[in-house]
């Protein structure tokens, strides 16, 4: 296999869409090092394992000889990217958005080389611009063109509101394009219009159009929507051993696969593996406990991985090996007081309200609150009354 051959299997791996393939596997034939382009808004602070997604493919490309380009979007920040939302997003201000770019810049190096990174602030070239050049801008698309994008679209069709600087947004992202001269912009799926939108202001500038590269948006723990601090559904690279180690653990089994294929560093035939095992018979919750340590080892070390393993395992069983927990199947989309009954830890739903309500249940090891959690169908949980009261429960698909 050719090194180019080497570096197009890595870089296809966990992706999207290469766009366009010909272009990039030309680029790679070159042997020049590419300027990898992928850019953060601090609209909140702190980095999340969703980030990383981006993050670890960046990591990739620095291993193959091109060089990073991590663009903080000190200005577009401004604005608010508008992608897969259904409304307009409140403006943050410049003091905030500092604020949180700070958080970014020092986090960012738990994944990158810092000696192959170069950190951009778009403010730099987008202060310069003048109001000409900002209506030249935006005279290079219609309205038409904007409203192809299928948030925009839908938000149009159905009367919701499309404030006018939100048709700047992908403009500007997209003019970032062309001030860096970057060769790859990699982002999300969710994204892909906008860096699309790079490829033609590049070509309006008369550079050579970038290859656009899409990944997967990884899920929250909730295990449907994007990972996403306004959720609360995040797993934060700065939080605590014990809370990202104990997190990963409240992923559902099903869950858990996208997170090996996007986020871990494992090969795929080691993943394989890992799922021929389950199929015979292994416990899910065992392979888990290898993602939530290789995530801990990953933003912290491997002594703090493996004691967050040991505290979450005393914490657990108090004595009790995994395989002693007694392991239920209750149907997915049941609500938590009517589980708590069914596997016998209350003689009722009204008994395990009261438990609830007086903080006596613990769901993954911490308290629970919120007598509206429901088990998620293939969610693997542990709950505990009391101090020696445990029950395994995994979220079953309803009979067909």
């Amino acid at each position: 296999m050719s090194s180019v051959q080497e570096s197009l299997a890595l870089i296809r791996r966990g992706t999207e869409e290469i766009l366009l393939e010909s272009d990039f596997r030309e680029r790679l034939e070159s042997g020049k090092p590419l300027r990898i382009k992928a850019g953060f808004d601090p609209t909140a602070p702190d980095l999340h394992l969703g980030h990383t997604v981006l993050l670890n493919k960046m990591h990739q490309f620095q291993k193959l000889g091109h060089t990073v380009l991590f663009l903080i979007g000190d200005f577009t920040g401004m604005i608010g990217d508008p992608s897969g939302k259904n409304e307009t997003r409140p403006p943050l201000t410049r003091e905030q958005i500092i604020e949180n770019a700070a958080t970014y810049k020092k986090q960012v190096f738990k994944v990158l080389d810092p000696e192959k990174t170069q950190i951009c602030y778009n403010s730099e070239w987008m202060d310069k611009l003048t109001p000409v050049d900002l209506i030249k801008l935006a005279a290079t698309h219609t309205v038409a063109r904007m409203l192809e994008r299928d948030d925009f679209h839908k938000r149009y069709t159905q009367g919701q509101a499309i404030a006018i600087h939100e048709f700047l947004y992908p403009l500007l992202q997209g003019y970032d394009s062309v001030a860096m001269q970057a060769d790859v912009e990699l982002g999300g799926t969710d994204q892909k219009f906008n860096l699309l939108m790079g490829r033609e202001l590049q070509k309006h500038a008369g550079q050579k159009p970038q290859t656009v590269i899409t990944l997967p948006l990884l899920p929250g723990l909730d295990g449907v929507k994007k990972m996403s601090k306004s959720l609360g559904n995040y797993i934060g690279i700065d939080e605590a051993p014990k809370e990202i180690f104990g997190k990963i653990m409240s992923l559902s089994d099903e869950t858990m696969w996208i997170y090996f294929e996007l986020i871990s560093a494992r090969s795929l035939t080691e993943i394989q593996q890992f799922k021929r095992e389950i199929a015979e018979g292994k416990n899910p919750r065992d392979i888990k406990f290898l993602l939530a340590e290789e995530m801990v080892e990953q933003f912290h070390n491997h002594a703090a991985a493996v004691h967050a393993h040991e505290k979450f395992v005393e914490q657990f069983q108090q004595g009790m090996m995994p395989e002693q927990l007694e392991s239920f199947g209750i149907k997915g989309g049941t609500k938590i007081a009517n589980v708590i009954k069914e596997v016998g830890l209350a003689s009722s739903t009204s008994e395990a309200i009261r438990l609830i309500n007086q903080g006596a249940v613990k769901l993954n090891g911490e308290r629970l609150s919120d007598l509206d959690f429901v088990l998620k169908e293939s969610e693997t949980i542990v709950l505990q009354v009391g101090k020696r009261r445990f029950a395994e429960v995994r979220g079953e698909l309803p009979p067909s």
